[in-house]
């Protein structure tokens, strides 16, 4: 395989990447790389640098040390909605979404960087404006299908169950036409019902779409279950990395996770 192939075959590869907070190192030389249309799960107990990894490829935190490459190109420093624009598309931890706007205009309002109407054709409703706003509106609903929320439409995102809050926030996020999508702990708070609904919205998303996934979450049957490849953070470090099933009956990453 030449380097060209090797680089077609990336769309993340993370090299030697650090942070430190005054003297506390929070991650150190993490290195590894992501596949077009791969799923890679993180875990590692709380603590272990999972988050600020995320906030690192998602240009919240700037690296201290090493690089972060998507396709090829450097993104460190590039901030998230430059980062956006590039193709990367990040969940959190706590729903952000926007509780007195419909399901609807929450998915819409994440297509804002592609409108192209200007601010007098939008003050004046000219033809362009309702050409763009409808085609989005038609975009949004058939990303709200696949997640099965299209009986949500018009209702206000903040009346929504907690289930479909959560894949609203992963729709949102797919409004924006990631390349890489980053699921920060996607399926937290969720009962076994709603974990099983969302582990189904995220195949599909996937084979629908062709997107590639990182993935933290605590819930090992959703990380085992949709997994290809699993990496272990310990100590901000990389404990362990491979096949998911065999990742977790490692002795150091049982040791992490129990204690000694």
């Amino acid at each position: 395989m030449n380097n060209k192939e090797i680089l077609d075959e990336n769309i993340l590869e993370v090299n030697n990447l650090s942070i430190s907070f005054g003297g506390l190192k929070a991650v150190e030389n993490v290195s590894f790389k992501l596949k077009k249309r791969e799923l890679l799960g993180l875990i590692g107990p709380n603590g272990a640098g999972k988050t600020t990894l995320f906030n690192m490829l998602s240009g919240v935190y700037t690296p201290t040390g090493g690089e972060i490459l998507l396709e090829g190109q450097k993104t460190n420093g590039i901030s998230p909605d430059n980062l956006s624009k590039l193709g990367v598309a990040r969940t959190f931890q706590n729903i952000r979404l926007f509780d007195n706007l419909t399901v609807l205009d929450n998915v819409k309002l994440a297509m804002n960087q592609y409108m192209e109407y200007g601010v007098l054709t939008g003050m004046l409703r000219l033809p362009k404006f309702w050409k763009e706003e409808n085609e989005a509106t038609e975009k949004a609903k058939e990303i709200l299908e696949l997640f099965n929320l299209e009986k949500y439409f018009r209702a206000f995102a903040g009346s929504l169950p907690y289930g479909a809050q959560r894949k609203l926030e992963i729709a949102r996020a797919m409004a924006t036409r990631p390349k890489l999508l980053l699921l920060d702990e996607p399926a937290a708070g969720m009962n076994e019902s709603e974990t099983k609904d969302l582990m189904d919205s995220i195949k599909v998303i996937r084979e629908k779409t062709g997107v590639s996934i990182l993935l933290i979450e605590h819930d090992m049957n959703l990380v085992l279950g949709i997994s290809e490849r699993l990496i272990v953070l310990n100590y901000g470090e990389i404990l362990a990395e491979g096949n998911p099933k065999e990742v977790i009956q490692n002795e150091e990453v049982v040791k992490a996770y129990l204690g000694s």
